[in-house]
């Protein structure tokens, strides 16, 4: 059993918090071997990310890539937490998948995760800007009120220590109004057990550093998005939205 309220104090207060033991070595085994043969399966340079190589380091639109990730989130710890955050009408809206492996290691600078996958960004908009595809998928910067609305599922297929090029945070700057705010943050490394869960902000400012040289240990996680509504302003509409109550996909996936 999980605390919720432990866990919502803090994403509240962090904007962060570790979920242990939600899946078992053996999920994690059978989920890295199904994933990387569905991975490996496409030809999509745009969806299947590879360095020069050959070697697969990421991948967009999990969703359609990986189906089975429409319905992994649906464990009872994880959709209490999901609830207690976001409300009854919570759905799935977006899936990627990042590693760090031998010959595709790689970093990222601070950020946060600003946009989302919609159907149509061409629509006129107030709200939404800063239009983009990425692997054939319309995307656009949301409004902060929306991404105070969502909140991220970081699954983690490995153990993650300093040596496979942890996730970097600020706690608490999902709050805090500026860059110069930010600056006096000390920066904590998320270290995580393989199965283990990280449910963070979207707005919290992050940063990924590279795995250590000569490290042979993959970082596989698959990253979910979640949304507190299935409807956008403006006329937009999710990508995808999967509801654990009213999406009968789900439901058909469930039984198989």
């Amino acid at each position: 059993m999980i605390d919720v309220q432990k866990l919502r104090t803090a994403l509240a207060e962090s904007g962060y918090a570790l979920i242990p033991e939600i899946f078992s070595s053996d999920e994690c085994r059978s989920l890295i071997g199904s994933l990387e043969q569905a991975l490996q399966a496409t030809a999509d340079e745009a969806t299947a990310l590879r360095r020069q190589n050959g070697v697969l380091y990421g991948a967009r639109n999990l969703i359609d890539l990986f189906p089975p990730v429409q319905i992994l989130w649906l464990r009872d710890e994880l959709l209490q937490l999901l609830r207690a955050e976001l409300g009854p009408d919570v759905g799935l809206v977006r899936g990627l998948y990042f590693d760090k492996p031998a010959g595709g290691n790689w970093s990222l600078p601070w950020h946060q995760d600003l946009t989302i996958a919609v159907k149509d960004h061409s629509l006129p908009s107030a709200q939404f800007r800063n239009r983009t595809t990425k692997a054939g998928v319309p995307h656009v910067e949301a409004p902060r009120a929306l991404l105070e609305q969502m909140l991220t599922l970081r699954i983690h297929l490995d153990a993650v220590d300093d040596e496979n090029g942890p996730l970097q945070v600020l706690p608490g700057s999902h709050r805090l109004a500026s860059e110069t705010d930010e600056a006096s943050q000390k920066p904590v490394a998320i270290h995580t057990p393989a199965g283990g869960v990280l449910a963070i902000r979207p707005l919290v400012s992050h940063a990924s550093g590279s795995s250590s040289p000569g490290t042979t240990r993959h970082r596989r996680i698959i990253h979910l998005e979640f949304a507190a509504s299935p409807t956008l302003p403006d006329g937009y509409e999710w990508q995808h939205f999967f509801s654990p109550s009213a999406d009968c996909e789900l439901s058909r996936l469930r039984s198989n």
